[in-house]
């Protein structure tokens, strides 16, 4: 006997369970989405879903940007 899985065919979710909201960003650490787009996730077309997955890639850097912290320190002239 085949054990059957429903799937639903839309695009996943990219949570991958690190939900930290960057204080100025304003976007999870672990997905790069908003509060808004989290929220709203479960409601959204796929096309919105897959148009934010396509730009989740580009909101990375904007995490990697810092002034301070032990690598600061560490490369202090």
């Amino acid at each position: 006997m085949t054990n059957m899985v429903w799937r639903r065919n839309e695009v996943e979710s990219p949570c991958i369970q690190i939900c930290v909201v960057h204080p100025t960003e304003r976007i999870c650490t672990g997905c790069y989405r908003t509060i808004e787009e989290i929220t709203r996730w479960s409601k959204m077309e796929s096309s919105e879903r897959a148009e934010i997955m396509q730009d989740l890639p580009n909101r990375k850097p904007r995490l990697a940007k810092r002034r301070g912290g032990r690598s600061a320190r560490m490369h202090r002239d």
